[in-house]
């Protein structure tokens, strides 16, 4: 005779069975089933409770260190110092006001990436400081960045001051006579700082690294708030 299912003791083929065998049964396939849910979440398990682990964009610094803290003047002719700016991440350039393309094309990339951060921007600076402080008064600055974005902060010292923060962020510059009405241009490091909410430095990145790279690993540690 076929089997048939079970209902109430009974095949539905016909024949009786003996309810002690129905109920081994039916515990016999319950633990299996149980098991089988058990071995599935154990598989499951991992990708919900680890997230992804994050890639950044920029050349990590691993493990990071500290910033190395300074205090200049700012375009209002205000003293800014880095070691009050914890709880923010802060983007830093070194160029001039004269400068012919790097610089412009840098704040340029500054300014998209705060307009994508829109009310994220608030925990961002983004920090222009001069690498030719003869001719770039607070003044100055005031007015160039004013191009760019007014919220933008601008930084100059006397030389003897700045020569300190550029020895210790390792920012190369050199003045190159070009017989223009300038009077001078100068060669200069052309590297993006990433110091983070915890005062580290965290990551750097090359010219033109690209708007979107800088918006990723910004937006990744806004959203952490970790220094990992």
């Amino acid at each position: 005779m076929e089997a048939g299912l079970v209902r109430d003791g009974w095949l539905l083929g016909g024949d009786r069975l003996n309810r002690k065998v129905v109920k081994g049964l039916r515990a016999k396939y319950l633990d299996f089933g149980v098991g089988v849910l058990l071995g599935i979440s154990v598989i499951l398990a991992p990708s919900r409770i680890l997230p992804r682990s994050y890639t950044y964009r920029g050349s990590l610094i691993d493990p990071p260190i500290q910033a190395v803290d300074f205090e200049l003047t700012d375009q209002s002719g205000q003293p800014y110092r880095l070691s009050d700016q914890r709880g923010k991440i802060v983007l830093v350039f070194f160029g001039y006001t004269h400068c012919p393309d790097v610089c412009p094309l840098t704040l340029s990339e500054f300014k998209q990436v705060k307009a994508n951060l829109g009310e994220q921007a608030s925990g961002v600076q983004f920090v222009f400081i001069t690498v030719d402080p003869e001719r770039d008064t607070a003044e100055v600055l005031r007015e160039y960045l004013s191009n760019f974005d007014s919220d933008f902060i601008g930084l100059t010292a006397d030389r003897a001051t700045l020569d300190g923060v550029w020895k210790a962020y390792g920012v190369y510059q050199a003045k190159q006579e070009v017989g223009s009405a300038a009077g001078y241009q100068l060669d200069h490091t052309a590297r993006t700082y990433l110091i983070d909410q915890q005062g580290n430095l965290r990551l750097t990145y090359p010219f033109e690294m690209g708007k979107e790279d800088i918006l990723a690993d910004v937006r990744y540690l806004l959203k952490s708030g970790q220094s990992k």
